[in-house]
Order: C-alpha cells, then structure tokens, then sequence
C-alpha cells in the first residue's frame, strides 16, 4: 500500500521547522535544528543538503538568493506553501501518535516517576 502522504524522516521534520520563521542558509538550518532539540539532533552536512535536494524535488522547500560570504556561495531556503502544510500534518500525526502512549487516560492511573 502506498501512502499519498508519507511521513517525514526526523532530520526532514526539524529541517522543515527551521524554515518557519524565514529563510535560511545551511549551517542556519543544522544549528535551528540543534537548538529545537537541546542537541538531540545534529545533522551532518552530507545529511543536510541530500535531505534539501529530496525536499526541493518533492516541492517542500525552495532554493532562493545566494550571497557570497568570505568567498563562499551560501544558497538560503524558504518553505513553501505545500512544506508548511506537510510540516502541520506530520505534527498532527505524532501528536496522535503520543496521545496513544502519553494521553489523559493513561496518565490518570500513572504512578508519578
């Protein structure tokens, strides 16, 4: 069975919700998405710009202006309509998902850890 809408990888999800506020180069996204996990998640450059090249394919994201910066192209990013809406619908399915495990009725009978 093939889903219309898969879900996003983990490095997909956080490379998405760094976008949200703006665009951004690169090295923006890997440190945005080290900051949002308290350094959980470090994404390798090599991670990074195949999982951007998957994204920009699928219509996610968006290759916008480059500038040059101590003689380096740096390429920034934006989110696009249809990665803003793939971004709300994977927070809505692991939301879900963790009501399963984390919701009221199972914490009502919870022993406190």
């Amino acid at each position: 069975m093939t889903r219309k809408n898969p879900s996003l990888t983990e490095p997909q999800y956080f490379i998405l919700a760094a976008l949200l506020d703006g665009p951004l180069h690169g090295y923006g996204i890997i440190k945005a998405a080290e900051q949002a996990t308290e350094g959980r998640l470090r994404i390798a450059v090599g991670t990074l710009y195949g999982a951007l090249e998957r994204l920009e394919r699928a219509g996610l994201v968006a290759a916008g202006h480059e500038e040059i910066v101590a003689g380096r192209a740096r390429r920034y990013y934006r989110l696009t309509e249809d990665g803003g809406a793939a971004l709300h619908r994977e927070a809505q399915r692991m939301q879900q998902a963790a009501a399963v495990v984390i919701g009221p009725a199972r914490n009502a009978g919870a022993a406190p850890a």
